[in-house]
């Protein structure tokens, strides 16, 4: 079957949040690989007061994560899992459980917006999303470089880890 030039634009949108997110990549660590091997203690742990903790960081791609796929998708707010928005601060649960469960919820966050992004040939995917002063494309190429900015500051935190 051949491919249409929107899906190959659609293809190529996968790709780049599929390779900052979990496939393999030139570029070294992408965000699902920054926290592999992780434990709660180590994902809890702060630079200083006030800055935030890799679990912290995991919560707030996740919050992206969902946010982007309800507007590509026009989904309503409020049905994030964990209550408030971008930055779940206070994080205090050393529990290995809960721990496993962010990350579980960064994959679950990570398949939708996958579906959300696979759902969108049947738009002009250079058109600004509604209410949006940016257009669908910008928006996911945006997300992935969410995750490998936040993919580098894991990176830097888990250094600074273990010279603390």
């Amino acid at each position: 079957m051949k491919s249409t030039p929107r899906a190959a634009e659609i293809a190529l949108l996968l790709q780049f949040i599929d390779e900052a997110y979990e496939k393999k990549a030139w570029h070294g660590p992408n965000l699902k690989g920054s926290i592999r091997g992780l434990d709660a203690k180590q994902a809890l742990w702060q630079p200083a007061p006030g800055r935030h903790s890799i679990w912290e960081i995991v919560l707030h791609a996740a919050y992206w994560k969902y946010a982007v796929q309800r507007r590509l998708s026009g989904a309503k707010r409020g049905s994030f899992p964990r209550k408030g928005s971008n930055w779940f601060v206070g994080q205090s649960s050393k529990q290995k459980a809960a721990w496993k469960e962010d990350v579980a919820l960064l994959d679950a966050m990570h398949r939708s917006l996958r579906e959300a992004v696979a759902g969108l040939p049947r738009m002009d995917i250079h058109q600004k999303v509604p209410g949006s002063k940016t257009t669908y494309a910008t928006m996911v190429y945006g997300i992935a470089a969410h995750d490998l900015y936040h993919a580098g500051q894991i990176q830097l935190l888990k250094r600074l880890q273990k010279t603390a």
